[in-house]
């Protein structure tokens, strides 16, 4: 089977293409597929052949609980009858690095050890864009085996100033 990247390409470019009048809440709507669309068990009930796509496309929109647009639907059916229901996080993935591009962003996460409060967030979220030069849409997660400090990843950049990076050091 073809990699998922070179499956998911063009219909991350021709939803993007579609939505350019609504690049934010049409990535809203794709990432709840796409988190629903990871699901190994979901995958699994989508591959039976005694299961219809009405009932995959059912129970996709069942559990992501996402009012759709009319394009959204459409796009979801095609996804689902061309079988391609496994690259749906790809998709979503390609579709938020052309809408950073398109904004001058990027995705970064940010690893902590403890919870990060909301006005500490807003200074770190200062610096790491000066550190990057652009914009940062972050994302954080709780990684205790961190120690203290932080880990950011950007893309293909890490910048690792947590306790274990020091003691590895």
């Amino acid at each position: 089977m073809a990699e998922l990247a070179t499956i998911a390409r063009p219909y991350a470019e021709a939803l993007f293409q579609s939505a350019k009048a609504d690049v934010n809440g049409t990535a809203q709507w794709l990432d709840a597929l796409a988190s629903v669309a990871g699901n190994d068990q979901l995958l699994q009930f989508a591959g039976n052949p005694k299961v219809g796509d009405q009932q995959v496309y059912d129970l996709v929109t069942g559990v992501a609980r996402v009012q759709l647009p009319e394009n959204g639907k459409n796009f979801l059916r095609m996804i689902i009858e061309n079988g391609r229901l496994a690259a749906l996080p790809e998709v979503a993935q390609q579709f938020r690095a052309m809408k950073n591009a398109q904004g001058g962003t990027s995705d970064a996460i940010v690893y902590s050890a403890f919870p990060i409060a909301a006005d500490a967030l807003g200074n770190v979220a200062q610096a790491l864009e000066k550190r990057f030069g652009r914009k940062l849409n972050l994302t954080v997660q709780e990684d205790p085996s961190l120690i203290g400090g932080i880990r950011v990843v950007v893309g293909d950049e890490v910048l690792d100033t947590s306790v274990k990076a020091r003691l590895n050091k």
